[in-house]
């Protein structure tokens, strides 16, 4: 089950937005977040409790849908595999592990006051 964030406040400096109370995100599962700017992100909750954002929109079928793929690893390696086209995307750096050559922004997370915010803006550019 997927949830997606409505229009939830933005932090006074205008740099995080709440995209959900802590008890709605699941362990491995997704919810979209629409950030300020328009762009969406996908917010995800492992197994262990960590918490990780990419772009929600998938690049090979430019479908906003990787909030709602299959959370799982590779070899160690925190991940989600799109729902359309089954590709595995890093959660902690965005990168594609099948297409070395695409990657995802992915944004901080953090997990305060019972509620989880996502940085308005990436981290870094993808390359």
């Amino acid at each position: 089950m997927t949830a997606t964030a409505t229009a939830l406040p933005v932090s006074a400096e205008g740099r995080w937005i709440t995209a959900c109370l802590s008890e709605r995100l699941m362990p491995e599962r997704g919810v979209a977040v629409l950030l300020p700017n328009g762009d969406q992100a996908a917010l995800f909750r492992t197994h262990d409790g960590t918490l990780y954002a990419i772009d929600n929109i998938d690049p090979f079928s430019r479908a906003a849908v990787l909030a709602r793929g299959i959370v799982g690893d590779r070899s160690g390696e925190p991940t989600v595999a799109s729902p359309m086209l089954k590709q595995i995307f890093s959660l902690r750096t965005g990168a594609c592990l099948d297409v070395p050559e695409v990657r995802q922004r992915t944004y901080r997370v953090r997990e305060h006051g019972g509620r989880i915010d996502v940085r308005t803006h990436p981290d870094e550019a993808p390359q």
